[in-house]
């Protein structure tokens, strides 16, 4: 019986072929689960995770993981989303909720995380000069001064979120929708500084934000 040889030259592409099968790692476990879990989100926040104002749902993507962790924690928990004022919680508190498997939150958190951040565009019209008055006094102590965020102090960065969302957030803060439950450390602490803020303030530290950019 005739035995049947690879020669070398033949070998070499297969070896090749080997090597790389062997380089090509799968990627994380987490990212796989976050991606199948976001589907779930992508309906209200996009594929992109951009949002989408006429249903309240700000842009996520890119937005660090820590920070998306504890806020669906805090949906879970139910110190957000259960206030009868805020009702774009209302909705995203059984989202939060069915992510119910060990795992869920951290791959769902680290998939947003990995999105291509983005910057949306401006619509409101405060008087930004006024605003960086406000903000030294006020944000930067928890926020930053490029308004980046601080995650020992959980502080989001703000320079990210649109601007109609930052604006419904310190308007829920300041009337008690959001900040009030004592497990919300963090958030009573946000909720004290919106107290001492007029409508106008609001515009105006917001649109310094927008500055940040």
């Amino acid at each position: 019986m005739t035995r049947h040889r690879i020669s070398r030259a033949a070998a070499l592409p297969i070896l090749a072929l080997g090597l790389v099968a062997c380089d090509a790692t799968p990627p994380p476990v987490g990212m796989v689960r976050g991606a199948e879990l976001f589907e779930t989100c992508a309906p209200c926040h996009g594929d992109a995770g951009l949002g989408d104002v006429d249903i309240a749902a700000p842009a996520i993507a890119g937005l660090p993981q820590w920070y998306i962790q504890s806020q669906l924690q805090g949906f879970q928990a139910g110190w957000r989303g259960k206030h009868a004022d805020d009702l774009a919680g209302l909705r995203m508190r059984p989202m939060a909720v069915s992510l119910n498997r060990e795992g869920d939150i951290e791959s769902v958190a680290q998939y947003v995380a990995s999105l291509e951040p983005t910057f949306p565009p401006s619509t409101l019209h405060g008087n930004a000069g006024a605003g960086a008055a406000l903000y030294e006094q006020v944000c930067v102590a928890c926020h930053g001064a490029a308004g980046r965020g601080d995650e020992i102090l959980h502080a989001p960065p703000i320079v990210q979120l649109p601007d109609w969302y930052l604006l419904q957030e310190l308007e829920d803060y300041r009337r008690g929708a959001r900040g009030v439950n004592p497990a919300d450390t963090w958030g009573i602490t946000m909720r004290a500084n919106t107290l001492v803020m007029t409508d106008q303030a609001m515009a105006d530290v917001i649109a310094y934000v927008q500055t940040l950019r």
